[in-house]
């Protein structure tokens, strides 16, 4: 063996060792950072009390009218108003899906909330030809389970989310084209999808009309606000209910890119655009983990336009790259993997502007970024996946079990979403009624049981 192939075997084997300590270690945490990380976790966990949860009154009576009085009642949560979801590509990208009911109950155990592919250049590669029904297909399914559906993206400039048939025409016959697509996804799957991702990375993508300039490029607010306009009033029109969203990349991580989105936002605003929410993708850089004064100064700052926010796009990984970013030190592993999701997620969930998140997808099987699944390649759950189903599922659904005053009552705070509720008689029996607890509502409900 060579001087040269014998130094740079040696080189291999330390650097595969350094791999090694580094993934059997927890990322590197100083003192200021753990202060730091403990303070906003527990203004996240007390705005979660206050945001969250509502005050409700649960009344029951006999077929008299009469009071209930010290009666056994079971108070149970069964579903979140919060959209905790991820996309549901592999539904519809054809042909068999690997261990096919096995994905379906991941996914089902875990979200409420299921997300379905609309680029247009996948959607319809040819003019008239669409994967409409294989997505109403899916949307099938996911009703049967109550999990709310959205839509990923009717409008993105890059060339990768442009049809080659479209990209032949003028710009102002592709305007008038992509405005025509608009109206008729949007009016076409009313009532099955009534949530989208109308336009997508607005401010890194060249206008509609410009087509000759490169794929990521600065453009004027104004400019970008014209076209990102007339969308929104395309989709307004053809489904006044439903609910829209700007979506955009970067934001966390580049001081820059947030205050870009902000000014688009708010000139849209200003303007009357029919906008109800605004998309923030949480996974550039790819590898940084994000610092929680990251996170919440983006939330604060972009909440405070009064628009839901939404974290569309969400996937850290299990990759074995380092850690980036500067936050925390250490590679990504299954572990850290887990715990900065869940530091995400409580971050997420206790800001009050938040309404919904997102991961980008559900297995390491078929995956955008290796090893950003929740499940691996055989749906086994990774780590991750059991930390979000104990926040999502135990630590943030309420459950009770309490007697009846005098009055018949039961007075509780629990989180918002819809409820089981069971009260045992003296005699034995048994009824079970629902009830739904919202924010800003008058959360009071009487049973009458004969």
């Amino acid at each position: 063996m060579s001087v040269y192939h014998l130094h740079r075997s040696r080189v291999g084997l330390l650097a595969v060792a350094l791999i090694c300590v580094l993934a059997s270690h927890p990322p590197s945490r100083g003192a200021d950072t753990q202060k730091t990380e403990a303070e906003f976790l527990a203004k996240a966990k007390e705005s979660m009390e206050q945001h969250r949860k509502t005050q409700a009154i649960v009344s029951f009576k006999d077929g008299k009218g009469e009071a209930i009085a010290r009666a056994p009642v079971q108070i149970r949560q069964i579903t979140h108003e919060f959209l905790f979801g991820c996309i549901a590509f592999d539904l519809v990208r054809g042909g068999e899906l690997y261990k096919g009911e096995l994905w379906k109950q991941r996914f089902s155990e875990l979200f409420n909330f299921a997300v379905f592919p609309f680029y247009w250049a996948g959607y319809e590669r040819n003019p008239g030809i669409t994967t409409r029904e294989e997505i109403l297909e899916a949307i099938k399914w996911c009703r049967e389970h109550g999990i709310t559906t959205k839509g990923h993206p009717l409008v993105w400039t890059n060339p990768a989310g442009v049809p080659a048939w479209v990209q032949q025409y003028p710009p102002e016959r592709s305007e008038e084209l992509v405005l025509n697509r608009v109206r008729r996804e949007v009016g076409g799957f009313a009532g099955q999808i009534d949530i989208w991702d109308v336009v997508n990375e607005p401010i890194h993508c060249r206008t509609w009309k410009n087509t000759k300039t490169r794929d990521y490029v600065q453009e004027p607010i104004p400019a970008i606000a014209d076209y990102v306009n007339k969308a929104f009033r395309a989709a307004h029109e053809a489904n006044p209910k439903a609910h829209l969203i700007l979506n955009e990349f970067n934001v966390i991580a580049r001081t820059e890119d947030r205050e870009r989105f902000y000014q688009l936002a708010a000139e849209i605003k200003r303007r009357g655009t029919p906008i109800s929410g605004l998309g923030i993708q949480a996974h550039e850089p790819r590898e940084e983990w994000f610092s929680p004064e990251k996170v919440w100064t983006t939330l604060d700052r972009l909440g405070g336009l009064g628009y839901p926010l939404h974290i569309t796009e969400y996937i850290p990984q299990s990759s074995g790259k380092p850690i980036t970013g500067g936050w925390r030190e250490g590679t990504w592993t299954e572990e850290t993997q887990a715990e900065f999701a869940e530091q995400f997620y409580r971050l997420c969930f206790g800001h009050p502007a938040v309404a919904s998140i997102n991961w980008w997808g559900l297995s390491d099987r078929q995956i955008w970024l290796s090893a950003g699944g929740l499940i691996d390649k055989a749906y086994e759950p990774k780590p991750v996946y059991n930390r979000l189903h104990d926040l999502i599922h135990s630590q943030w659904k309420t459950s009770l079990d309490v007697p009846t005053d005098e009055k018949g009552q039961v007075t509780f705070r629990g989180f918002c979403g819809t409820y089981d509720v069971t009260i045992k008689m003296q005699d034995g029996r048994t009824r079970t009624s629902k009830t739904v607890l919202q924010k800003n509502h008058d959360n009071q409900c009487t049973f009458v049981v004969e």
